[in-house]
C-alpha cells in the first residue's frame, strides 16, 4: 500500500496585515525535494498554517511529501460483541 510521508524541513511567519508568508528553510533539507521534469529541477514543497504557534511565533510550517510502500496491515473488525442480556 503507497502512503505519503510529511517531511518537515523549515518555519514560517505570517506577515502582519498581509497574505504573505516568510519561510526559512536550510539549503541541505530544500535539496532534498528537489526533482528533475524535463531537463530542469524543481523543489515542491507546502506552506501549511500551525495550529498553535510555537515558542518563537512562527505561524506556518514547510514539508515536502513522499510516497512510501507499506505492508498491508490486516483491518481489524470494527464490529462490537453483543452485549451480555442481564438476567432479572
Amino acid at each position: 500500500m503507497k502512503t505519503f510521508k510529511k517531511n518537515y524541513i523549515g518555519k514560517g511567519t505570517q506577515v502582519k496585515n498581509f497574505d504573505i508568508v516568510r519561510v526559512t528553510v536550510k539549503m541541505e533539507d530544500l535539496q532534498k525535494c528537489v526533482h528533475e521534469y524535463e531537463g530542469q529541477e524543481y523543489a515542491t514543497f507546502e506552506i501549511a498554517r500551525m495550529q498553535t504557534p510555537d515558542n518563537y511565533n512562527r505561524t506556518h510550517t514547510v514539508y515536502f511529501q513522499t510516497v512510501e510502500e507499506t505492508e498491508d496491515k490486516p483491518k481489524k473488525s470494527s464490529r462490537r460483541k453483543p452485549k451480555k442480556q442481564m438476567a432479572n
